[in-house]
């Protein structure tokens, strides 16, 4: 993208306007969930993945069609099982006999679309989910030798059930660390709810429609890269990252009570995902707010307590939240 500061303020502010369009297009059909909408559109203006929490009947699913409806986006779904295999996932070669001859062909699998659902992604066994995480980082898979590289863009948005663990494997945390935030559903407040109950369960449903398409999507992903960002903010995002590690921080809550802390890639997220949040909100720039409302979703799965702070009854968020509230 051209770098010209005139060029980003009128790209930004075309972008801005339909973006907001999407944004709203996406909330008429998911009531009651504004702050999950938003956490998702960032994640995918930020080019990155998503990692849905929360317990079964809230609109997991639903969220992820209506993106890409909204977005123009080709979806599919993969229902994780134990038994799943990394072929069920990326394709295999098949045996073809035409006119006496024989030769393999490739049969893609469902992760070649362009927003891929990954449901109850703690189901799979820990190579299938090895065989999605390889190509959620490479944006590619490899079959006998032979590398297929999938559509673009192409976002993962996969989902975890906190409340059922049995017959799970959890994800390890390197590969938890390729999703670029971990956003937590919550029930709707009441007026929400009562309104979910009216608009889906009558005659007459709201369908999503587009509002953007792929192509536009990656343009803003360009934009985003090309945002500028503060000296302040930046100084705020590495004071923030660094001072959750026990290694180089100073506040004895975290020396004492945290395991290990966020790498460089927390960094690298929160700085695409601040600027997504700006342009989300028809802003140009980041600013401190959007690194302190960003801080639990990207820092949560990246970080891990110790016994100590678990005797002690500490969570992960009182940590981040102590050190959120250094940044004033």
């Amino acid at each position: 993208m051209n770098d010209n500061p005139d060029a980003i303020v009128a790209k930004a502010e075309l972008l801005g306007r339909r973006i907001g369009q999407a944004r709203d297009a996406v909330a008429q059909v998911i009531l009651g969930q504004q702050e999950v909408i938003d956490q998702s559109l960032i994640t995918l203006l930020s080019g990155g993945h998503v990692l849905l929490v929360g317990v079964p009947g809230l609109g997991k699913t639903r969220l992820v069609e209506t993106l890409g409806v909204v977005l123009g986006m080709a979806t599919k779904r993969i229902q994780f099982t134990p038994d799943l295999m990394p072929a069920d996932i990326i394709g295999s070669e098949v045996l073809d006999e035409a006119e006496g001859r024989r030769s393999f062909r490739f049969v893609q699998g469902p992760v070649f679309c362009q927003l891929l659902m990954a449901d109850e992604i703690n189901r799979a066994s820990p190579r299938t989910q090895s065989a999605l995480l390889q190509a959620m980082q490479e944006q590619r898979v490899a079959v006998a030798g032979v590398e297929h590289p999938l559509p673009r863009p192409f976002h993962v948005l996969a989902t975890q059930n906190p409340i059922e663990q049995e017959g799970t494997y959890p994800l390890p945390e390197a590969q938890l660390d390729r999703f670029l935030l971990e956003i937590n559903l919550t029930y709707p407040d009441q007026d929400a709810e009562r309104a979910m109950l009216l608009a889906t369960t009558g005659s007459r449903e709201t369908k999503p429609v587009q509002a953007l398409t792929p192509g536009d999507l990656q343009d803003a992903q360009a934009l985003v890269r090309a945002m500028p960002i503060g000296e302040k903010i930046l100084d705020a995002i590495l004071g923030l990252v660094r001072g959750c590690r026990p290694e180089t921080t100073t506040e004895d809550m975290v020396r004492h009570h945290v395991a290990w802390g966020p790498g460089p890639r927390a960094a690298q997220a929160l700085m695409l995902a601040t600027r997504a949040r700006a342009l989300l909100d028809g802003r140009l720039s980041p600013s401190i707010e959007d690194v302190i409302t960003l801080s639990r979703p990207v820092l949560r799965h990246r970080m891990a307590l110790n016994f100590s702070a678990r005797a002690d009854g500490i969570l992960l968020t009182d940590v981040i939240d102590r050190m959120v509230g250094k940044l004033g």
